[in-house]
């Protein structure tokens, strides 16, 4: 992922995941726009989520959901050579599929 870095947050499970400010823009006027005020809050969600999986389609790729109040946030971050980088971030009303590999 090309460009300046937007912001880097060690996640949970020690892994590094960032962000360029190219990359967030298009998350949050593209991809998922309900996201835009919600920058904080994906830096908990990466910091202190409620659980970590693993997609089942892409084994590179962690899910980390925190709820909150009656929804769960989850960032999706594919980890590349010990480095993460974010795919998207969403609101959702149910965890996915998957392996959990950290659970808090």
């Amino acid at each position: 992922m090309e460009g300046e870095s937007y912001f880097r947050v060690e996640a949970a499970n020690k892994l590094v995941v960032r962000t360029t400010i190219d990359y967030w823009q298009k998350i949050i006027t593209f991809k998922h726009p309900a996201m835009k005020t919600r920058e904080e809050q994906v830096k908990l969600d990466l910091r202190a989520p409620d659980e970590i999986r693993q997609s089942k389609q892409n084994e590179k790729v962690l899910l980390y959901y925190r709820k909150t109040d009656d929804y769960h946030t989850c960032v999706v971050v594919r980890a590349i050579n010990g480095e993460g980088f974010i795919i998207t971030t969403y609101m959702t009303d149910k965890v996915k599929e998957g392996k959990t590999i950290w659970k808090k």
